[in-house]
């Protein structure tokens, strides 16, 4: 891997993805800043990471559309010239019961959550096969490991991040590129903000909500640290105990 990796993240202008941006920031990366919406906010994370010793650069892509995905990726080689790190993070929530999910929440989440991975994972792939190196960490979810109730999308989008992870992990390996994935259990973001805590944190071991940049730490490791060279198609539990086994 080059001294300064050119790291891809999506969805990382807020939240966990946010935290991996400044976490490779850390050891002056060149770092892709993907977003959808939220401009203002992806400049503020721009700007945090050149704070750090970072470069960015902000790719403005809905990675459910493989044509925008396309793009993003020849903005990044026309800007660098390679592709080192890829953390598949954007996702969305669509939350209800199964009976009275809309065909359109049902979609959405797995255009986003799941679709969006492949998409970024196969244009990565073809950058990652001329280097004959590169890592891909698939941002997943504890829900797609056990379920949970009244995220019946959300569930099956992560799932099938798993299963993903796991099959390009194997066939890409001679490549010498590793694919890996990462199952944060209840993290402190704006995402979970509005849920029970009370109630939730009695299922967790430690007794906390895990934060951002906890997982950051690990995504961090698996992208850019030696040690971890020799992992891969790993499913990684951050989750403060929630599921064990």
């Amino acid at each position: 891997m080059t001294a300064s990796p050119v790291v891809i993240i999506t969805g990382a202008s807020r939240g966990i993805g946010r935290a991996i941006a400044l976490e490779f920031a850390a050891t002056n990366a060149r770092i892709g800043v993907n977003y959808s919406r939220s401009a203002e906010a992806a400049q503020k994370v721009a700007e945090e990471i050149q704070a750090l010793g970072g470069s960015a650069l902000l790719l403005q892509a809905d990675v459910s559309q493989a044509a925008q995905v396309e793009t993003l990726f020849q903005q990044v080689m026309a800007q660098w010239g390679r592709v080192d790190v890829l953390v598949n993070n954007a996702g969305i929530t669509r939350d209800g019961l199964m009976i009275r999910m809309k065909d359109e929440d049902w979609r959405e989440v797995m255009n986003l959550n799941l679709d969006g991975v492949f998409y970024c994972t196969r244009a990565a792939l073809k950058i990652m096969m001329k280097q004959k190196s590169g890592r891909i960490i698939n941002i997943t979810s504890i829900a797609g490991v056990m379920g949970n109730p009244g995220q019946a999308n959300y569930s099956a989008a992560k799932a099938g991040v798993i299963g993903l992870t796991r099959t390009v992990a194997k066939e890409y390996a001679s490549r010498g590129i590793t694919v890996n994935a990462v199952a944060p259990g209840f993290i402190a973001t704006e995402m979970t903000a509005q849920l029970k805590q009370e109630e939730l944190l009695k299922l967790i071991p430690l007794g906390r909500y895990g934060e951002a940049a906890e997982v950051a730490g690990l995504v961090g490791f698996l992208g850019r640290h030696p040690a971890a060279a020799y992992i891969t198609g790993q499913v990684f539990h951050i989750d403060g105990g929630l599921v064990m086994g």
